[in-house]
């Protein structure tokens, strides 16, 4: 198939899917009576998405994932601010487990992050799997937990090779610790495989991280937002509106590393997966603690 014909089939696949999110997003049924027409009205914004998703991943294939991060995170928030980079090593086995407030924070992670061998688990979604450049710096995890096994073998092989490997062990999307409520309970529900990375690839140095003002505090005050009752759903509706809308994107997104933690004393520790993972998490949560804007948050 001709490049150029890929490509729009590429870009037409990419705008179906953002569409199908964004309406998920907002509560809207497929077979509701009015889907078509919000289909319409939101197609020229989510082609325009897909379109720059497009041209990042081919900036990955021709500059790199990092450089690409950098192109495209102009383009949703207002750039990055880091601090405790220097807790970031340049080399070695290294796992940076972050939460997940969504939209840039992925985008900020790798636009601050310079190794060249940063491989990201990542669950798969087929808006993921179109960007074929982009998949080969993924191990994705299917959905359902089939082939799970197969993932975290990947993974580790990775880390005992030396590499980076960046994970969200929330498994989805978390309150974004600068605007909303829950950031520190969500961190209390990650995933035990932190602590098995620790124990089977001890060589590792793991790196907590939290991102803050992903999500547009402007976009989560959208009367909109008021349709959906949980608050998890609002927060998709409002990541939604920041997509679709260059309005809700001018904050900058701040990022924080913390101290690193050695795996190996980890693993010697002889505690549970579980047990390592909880310490991972204290040492993120000192991280969110300075982070979090949201008033009341502990």
């Amino acid at each position: 198939m001709p490049a150029r014909e890929r490509a729009r089939q590429v870009r037409a696949a990419l705008t179906r899917i953002n569409l199908d999110d964004s309406l998920a997003a907002f509560g809207v049924q497929p077979n509701a009576a009015f889907s078509g027409l919000l289909r319409n009205l939101l197609w020229w914004p989510a082609d325009g998405f897909a379109a720059r998703m497009l041209e990042f991943d081919l900036q990955v294939a021709r500059h790199g994932l990092r450089a690409a991060a950098n192109w495209l995170l102009p383009h949703y928030s207002g750039g990055v601010r880091v601090t405790g980079l220097q807790h970031v090593a340049g080399s070695g086995a290294l796992l940076i487990v972050c939460n997940h407030p969504g939209m840039a924070d992925t985008l900020a992670l790798l636009a601050s992050i310079a190794r060249t061998d940063l491989r990201v688990l990542a669950g798969a979604r087929p808006f993921l799997q179109c960007l074929r450049h982009s998949s080969e710096h993924l191990i994705l995890l299917n959905a359902d937990g089939t082939d799970q096994l197969r993932a975290v073998r990947s993974a580790l092989r990775h880390l005992q090779a030396g590499g980076a490997l960046l994970t969200f062990p929330g498994g989805e999307i978390e309150p974004d610790p600068a605007a909303l409520p829950g950031a520190a309970a969500a961190l209390t529900r990650w995933s035990e495989s932190v602590g098995l990375f620790a124990r089977m690839a001890p060589h590792t140095q793991i790196v907590p991280a939290i991102v803050s003002g992903a999500i547009s505090p402007a976009s989560l005050r959208n009367p909109l937002t008021r349709l959906r009752r949980a608050p998890r759903d609002q927060q998709r509706f409002a990541v939604a509106l920041q997509v679709l809308w260059p309005g809700y994107r001018r904050a900058p997104v701040q990022l924080a590393f913390g101290s690193p933690l050695s795996g190996a004393a980890l693993a010697r520790s002889g505690t549970s997966a579980a047990a390592i993972t909880r310490t991972v998490a204290s040492a993120a949560r000192v991280l969110l603690q300075h982070a979090s804007g949201y008033v009341g948050e502990s």
